[in-house]
Formats: C-alpha cells, sequence, structure tokens
C-alpha cells in the first residue's frame, strides 16, 4: 500500500498573450515532480479573444481551464481560479503568473525550499530574474519601516530561507495551513496590490513568509514609471489614479490603512502631487533619493 501523495494545485490567470501563456505552460510541464506529490494545472482566461483558452484546451488537454468575464484583472482572476481550486482541499496551493518561464527542477526547488522551514503555515516566494540582464525583477521583500510601509528587496541566498513580509505571486506558494487561517486573496482589490496583502496579512496572523534559496524562473519588470508625465492631460492623469492598473488610489489607501496606517496621509499627498504637479514629484523623488 503506497502513501498517500500531497496534492498541489497550480494556478495562473491569462489575458490576450497567447505566446507568454503557452511558454509558462511548456516549462511547468517539463517540470520533474517528486513522487511524493501530485500536480493539478488550473488556468483562468479571462476572455481573450486571441485564442489563448482554445489552444490550452487543444494542446494542453489536462489544464483545468476556467473562463473569466474579460474584467476580472489580475486579483480577481486568481481569486475565482482559487475558489475553484478550493473545492479541492489541495495540501499546497502554487501560484504563478503566465509571464513567467520556470527554470530547470523550479518547482521540486520550490519543495525542497518548503522542506527548511521548521512547521507549517507557511509562504514561500519563488524570485526570478530578468531575462537579459540576469537580475532580481519579482520576488520577496522585507519591511524596513512599519511605520511609512518601506521596503527593500530580498536578494535570494543560494541555500537557505530567508524572511520576508511582502511578496510577488508570481511563483507563491502556499500551504493548506495558510489558507485555512487566513483564506484566499482579499476581495479589496482588483488587480494589483492583492499579494502584496496576502503575505502582510499571513504575518499579522503569526504565519511565515520566506524567500526560497536561489532563482525559480525569469520574467521581465513591466510595472515601468509608476505615474504619468507633465505631458499627458489632467483628465488622463486622474483617470490613471483610480484606475486598478494604474495606482488604484482608493485600494492602495485601503492598503495602507491595514498595514501601515500612520503612512496615510503622507501617501495621499504623494499620490496627489504625482498626479496634479508630476513635474514636482519627479524633483521631489530626485532630491529624495540624493539624500
Amino acid at each position: 500500500m503506497t502513501d498517500k501523495k500531497l496534492r498541489i494545485a497550480s494556478l495562473t490567470c491569462s489575458y490576450n498573450r497567447k505566446d507568454k501563456t503557452v511558454a509558462f505552460l511548456t516549462s511547468l510541464f517539463l517540470q520533474p515532480l517528486p513522487p511524493q506529490y501530485s500536480l493539478d494545472v488550473y488556468l483562468l482566461d479571462d476572455n481573450s479573444s486571441d485564442g489563448t483558452a482554445e489552444y490550452v484546451r487543444t494542446h494542453f488537454p489536462t489544464v483545468k481551464v476556467i473562463d473569466g468575464t474579460g474584467s476580472l484583472f489580475w486579483a480577481g482572476g486568481m481569486r475565482k481560479v482559487w475558489g475553484e481550486a478550493l473545492q479541492g482541499n489541495y495540501d499546497f496551493y502554487l501560484l504563478f503568473n503566465d509571464d513567467v518561464k520556470l527554470v530547470d527542477n523550479a518547482v521540486e526547488k520550490l519543495l525542497n525550499a518548503y522542506d527548511q522551514a521548521e512547521s507549517d503555515g507557511n509562504i514561500i516566494l519563488g524570485s526570478v530574474m530578468d531575462f537579459n540582464k540576469k537580475t532580481l525583477t519579482y520576488g520577496g521583500r522585507k519591511v524596513t519601516s512599519w511605520v511609512n510601509g518601506d521596503s527593500d528587496s530580498v536578494e535570494p541566498d543560494e541555500t537557505r530561507l530567508q524572511e520576508a513580509e511582502i511578496g510577488n505571486a508570481n511563483i507563491m506558494l502556499v500551504d493548506k495551513k495558510t489558507v485555512d487561517t487566513i483564506g484566499i486573496l482579499s476581495a479589496s482589490y482588483t488587480h494589483g496590490l492583492a499579494d502584496f496583502d496576502y503575505t502582510l496579512a499571513a504575518i499579522k496572523k503569526g504565519l511565515h513568509v520566506y524567500v526560497g534559496p536561489g532563482y525559480y524562473g525569469y520574467c521581465a519588470y513591466d510595472h515601468g514609471k509608476p505615474w504619468l508625465s507633465s505631458k499627458v492631460s489632467l483628465k488622463k492623469r486622474i483617470k490613471y489614479l483610480y484606475s486598478p492598473t494604474g495606482l488604484a488610489y482608493k485600494e492602495y489607501v485601503v492598503f495602507m490603512r491595514r498595514f501601515f496606517p500612520a503612512s496615510v496621509p503622507g501617501k495621499v499627498v504623494k499620490l496627489w502631487l504625482k498626479t496634479l504637479v508630476p513635474y514636482v514629484y519627479e524633483k521631489f523623488k530626485k532630491v529624495e533619493h540624493q539624500d
């Protein structure tokens, strides 16, 4: 009689970038899996017009494709696909961005990293690097000030886990105890910030967030400059301020009130400053970086 396998649900969203989604899935299905684990792959396609869902159903028939409405964005899409996977009562949930390309043995390496933790109730972040520069793009961050919310990126160590409080879900392994304790991504967010909220919520509940050893994949940094220049009309800048794919003003304030409440007045001023007078904000940032 064989021991019961530990079950993993892989969770990903896609929207109109079929080539990247296919490259990710190809790298995922090339991953060797330790014999004590099994892996089910879930993909939420948010009504892509480029044929992503149809292609995946044809060429990756084992993937559980879930159809979105076309307006779920990242956080909404990940909540929906995670909610579907919860019905399977998995031991682990493995979150990915669909623009990640995994390195060889990334999943096995991530599971080995999990085994380094002393107990359950853990989130393991897999750092990713730029395709060309081979430098860190997304992973974990360490809070340097619980007053204003400042944080620094955690460069992965080659052999050991490192503690973090904030994490990108480009590659994120979450165990069942964590889900049983804090649930899935918060409904407070439409697109971004939901992964940051999730790791900070775990910390608040006494759970653990770690950056795994080494790198697990490639992913280009695509966030760009977080404000629009004064060459853009004020109407468009204000629209960007409130947009879920822009500065997400209301949701950002919710996030800061939840975890860094003392910083909210200053953060609100900065958001409006970069919107109303971006050239002044740029000068302010330059001076700030020189200090």
